[in-house]
Order: structure tokens, then sequence, then C-alpha cells
């Protein structure tokens, strides 16, 4: 019986903690939107205008990007930045106008008053 007890008591637990993980997540999704897509236009420009490996590019980024990934197309000359699950954004080298973020695809941000 008191095995059984422990054993809820943690399930319990662990989808508590799991549902504050998740509504962090969400709360944070404007804030990381902004972050993958700067880190995007960073590690673009670092790759394809900088002519630098994209593993030096994460030098470039501010204190608190660790937990963003880099990933480059060299056919099409996009570095995706991306928070696994959560967010991703991509920028696209062009000869005449530079690294040009892709379009934005998410949630606009409401201003409340």
């Amino acid at each position: 019986m008191p095995a059984r007890r422990i054993v809820a008591g943690i399930a319990v637990l662990i989808v508590v903690l799991a549902g504050t993980a998740l509504v962090y997540a969400r709360s944070m999704t404007p804030q990381l939107d902004l972050g993958v897509g700067y880190a995007a236009r960073v590690a673009c420009g670092c790759r394809y205008e900088g002519n630098r490996p994209l593993k030096s590019c994460y030098k470039d980024f501010e204190p608190g990007m660790a937990a963003i990934h880099l990933s480059d197309d060299p056919a099409t000359k996009t570095v995706t930045a991306s928070v696994p699950l959560v967010a991703w954004r991509a920028a696209r080298y062009d000869r005449v106008l530079g690294c040009q973020p892709g379009p934005f695809t998410g949630t606009p941000l409401t201003v409340h008053r």
C-alpha cells in the first residue's frame, strides 16, 4: 500500500511539472520567436557575408541564446535557427539584399492599453 502511494505521488508530481513546463514554454514563445529570428539573421550574415563556418557563428550570439540550434542549407544559402519543438526562423542570403529573414508565420502580438 505505501509503495502505491509513492508511485501515485510521483505520477502527480510528474504531471504537475510537465504542465508547468508547458505553460512556461507557451509564455516564452514570443521572446523565443524574436530570439530565433535574430539568431537566423546574425548566423546568415556570419556564414554567407563573413564566409565563416557555421560553428563559429555561435560566438556572435548574445548571452542567454545557448538553447538556439543552427542549421545551414548551402543549396539555397539559408540558415535556420530553432529552439526544438518551440520556435524556428530562417534567413536566406541574397547577393544584392544580403541576409533576409523569412516571412513571419507566428501569431502577432497584441498591445493592451
